[in-house]
């Protein structure tokens, strides 16, 4: 698989990583089996992939505690990414950026993920009662000790933010921004992850230049649009109760149905490259387009998925692809 670098220490990824946390965390509980997490998560590495996305609220813990059954045995072959943060309770999500929880987050995230360093340590979200800069602080700190590699942010905002006409965000991710400008006074942004797939540009407006601009690496998450554009889910198929997509507004049938057009695009664009390709490598390959900094980093619980994903890295598209495909109709729905 090609390589990319991220960060100004160029540290060096597989161009398309592995979001573990639909193993363990939100999707269909029923899809989620830890046999065949760790089978996908082998085959993952088997096809070049290294970069394993996750998190201490995935589950909570059971996500990295299943990564860590893999590095036990493969170390070597993964780039090991996890956030702090985030706490789980009953019914509710709540930030946390002091400091010495900080400290704890991370050598609780190292047991659990039987190792000594983690490669990226991401700060998950800011906390509002604590100045950023301290929080990121306590992980520069964790890169001093040498447990952590590199540090970085992700991204928040977008889905509130005000849209103009042609439904793109304007100001989305200004708050993300802002709050990636202070933190960099005090230690390097090696990446930021956040959104961006073909039905979900908003990050394209201005985040993705900052980081580009900065030799900031751009983890893109959700490049499969929540699985949609993959062409697999089917409007009015419904989703578990506990599945998120049964909330979303994108995903109602009547907006998948809306949507069909934007599949039916990268369809026609997968049959030029041959019968094998699918709508997903398509818009994979399309997220790996934006620059040689972004890295698209797409959830699966199946072998089968995670490997179709790697293959991505080695399709091209042309110049003809690339304009059918901004020639799609813009998405409908709201993402609030």
């Amino acid at each position: 698989m090609e390589r990319r670098s991220i960060g100004a220490t160029a540290l060096d990824v597989g161009a398309i990583g592995l979001g573990c946390m639909p193993m363990n965390w939100a999707y269909s509980r029923s899809e989620q089996r830890g046999d065949r997490s760790l089978r996908t998560v082998h085959a993952a590495l088997d096809a070049g992939v290294s970069l394993l996305d996750t998190a201490d609220m995935y589950g909570p813990f059971t996500n990295e505690l299943l990564v860590g059954r893999v590095l036990r045995e493969r170390r070597a072959e993964a780039f090991v990414s996890t956030k702090c943060g985030l706490l789980v309770g009953d019914q509710h999500v709540v930030a946390n950026g002091r400091p010495g929880y900080v400290r704890r987050a991370c050598d609780a995230s190292l047991r659990r993920l039987q190792t000594d360093v983690i490669d990226l340590y991401q700060l998950h979200r800011a906390d509002p009662e604590v100045p950023v800069e301290e929080t990121w602080g306590a992980m520069a700190d964790l890169v001093s000790a040498g447990k952590v590699r590199a540090l970085g942010l992700c991204a928040v905002g977008t889905r509130s933010a005000r849209r103009g006409a042609t439904g793109v965000s304007r100001d989305g991710y200004e708050g993300t921004i802002r709050q990636l400008e202070r933190v960099q006074q005090v230690f390097p942004v090696a990446a930021v992850e956040a959104e961006l797939s073909v039905w979900s540009q908003e990050a394209l407006v201005r985040l993705l230049p900052w980081c580009a601009a900065r030799g900031v690496g751009f983890l893109a998450a959700m490049p499969l649009g929540n699985g949609y554009l993959t062409g697999t889910l089917t409007p009015g198929g419904g989703f578990e109760r506990d599945d998120p997509r049964a909330r979303h507004p994108r995903f109602t049938a009547e907006m998948m149905a809306a949507n069909q057009p934007i599949v039916a695009g990268l369809r026609r664009v997968a049959a030029r490259h041959g019968a094998e390709v699918t709508p997903a490598q398509v818009a994979l390959a399309w997220v790996l387009g934006r620059g040689p900094h972004v890295v698209p980093v797409p959830g699966a619980k199946r072998e089968r998925w995670a490997v179709e994903n790697a293959r991505a890295a080695g399709l091209r598209l042309t110049a003809a692809d690339l304009a059918e495909i901004a020639a799609l109709p813009a998405p409908r729905g709201s993402w609030d």
